[in-house]
């Protein structure tokens, strides 16, 4: 979506930033959050601050990487506040959701493929979220949101070196867990 933001939004601007980017704000809060409700409010609020500081976008990045960054920001704000560390509600929410659907070319799959795809792309999220945060959040902004070094270093406050090696060890760590997982069996 290319959309020129000027000093004042109009609902229909945010109308339409909420459905090109609505999905990719919700998953990236719960990847950060781990909490469907949270990740609910997070999103909300991400798009509240958009239509509130519209003025403030310089058009530096784009419209994406500017709304993650206020979604990575909000959502560590949450995750500061003092009752969040003490409740946590399950949510109805997962990442199957939204993130990591694999899709076929082929005409059509059988259930038994798509049940294993699913299955597979089930357990790889898995172990995707139990990593530490450092290296989760910046592994999804690579792979799934597939944004360059340079903006997941925008996004994060990070040097594009550290962005670059802590990807490198996250993926590092995610093939280590799933090569003893696949052992096991």
């Amino acid at each position: 979506m290319q959309l020129q933001l000027s000093a004042e939004l109009n609902i229909s601007d945010i109308r339409g930033l909420m459905e090109s980017y609505g999905e990719d704000v919700w998953n990236y809060a719960y990847v950060i959050t781990k909490n469907a409700h949270t990740a609910d409010d997070v999103a909300q609020d991400v798009f509240i601050k958009a239509y509130q500081h519209a003025a403030s976008f310089r058009g530096e990045a784009s419209m994406k990487t500017w709304l993650l960054k206020i979604t990575r920001n909000t959502a560590l704000s949450y995750l500061k506040r003092a009752f969040f560390r003490r409740v946590v509600l399950l949510g109805e929410r997962s990442p199957e959701d939204g993130l990591g659907r694999m899709t076929r070319d082929s005409s059509s799959p059988s259930a038994e493929e798509e049940f294993m795809d699913r299955e597979m792309a089930d357990e790889l999220w898995k172990q995707v979220i139990k990593l530490p945060g450092k290296y989760r959040d910046l592994l999804v902004l690579s792979v799934h949101y597939q944004l360059s070094m340079e903006e997941i270093s925008v996004i994060t406050c990070l040097a594009p070196g550290t962005v670059k090696s802590r990807i490198f060890r996250a993926k590092k760590k995610i093939a280590a867990e799933w090569k003893g997982a696949k052992d096991d069996e």
